[in-house]
């Protein structure tokens, strides 16, 4: 049986996880808006809860060992809260990356500066060999 075709393993697992993460009653509205089937949710969300979705394996039917949808939910929702600090965490160190490049950016043009004017004073002062000048 093949799952997803025309979708990446990865592009599966994000739909089911964005599935899990929907308000209660609002899930099959949102499923519709994406238009996809429910019964073909549910095999990708067997396979990627129970499966083995990068192979592609739909586990059988009747397995025992399943994890109940609501703790699925739980799960969703704590790796929703996991990926938004991530997220967050992301944002501020990309702020702070570009804070630092604009402070070596401005000590570089210091160094620059210095340099130039270093180039222009002369190295030794000069010395006459008048000796009626001193």
């Amino acid at each position: 049986m093949t799952v997803g075709v025309g979708f990446t393993a990865v592009e599966i697992r994000e739909f089911v996880h964005a599935y899990y993460v929907q308000p209660r009653g609002q899930k099959l509205s949102w499923l519709a808006a994406q238009g996809v089937p429910y019964d073909r949710l549910r095999q990708w969300r067997t396979t990627v809860f129970e499966g083995d979705l990068d192979r592609r394996l739909v586990p059988r039917e009747g397995s025992a060992m399943t994890v109940p949808s609501p703790k699925r939910t739980a799960l969703e929702k704590a790796r929703a809260a996991e990926r938004a600090a991530h997220e967050a965490e992301v944002a501020a160190l990309s702020k702070r990356i570009r804070e630092l490049e604009g402070t070596n950016e401005a000590l570089g043009k210091a160094i620059g500066l210095l340099h130039a004017l270093n180039e222009h004073e002369p190295d030794e002062p000069p010395t006459s060999s008048d000796p009626s000048t001193s």
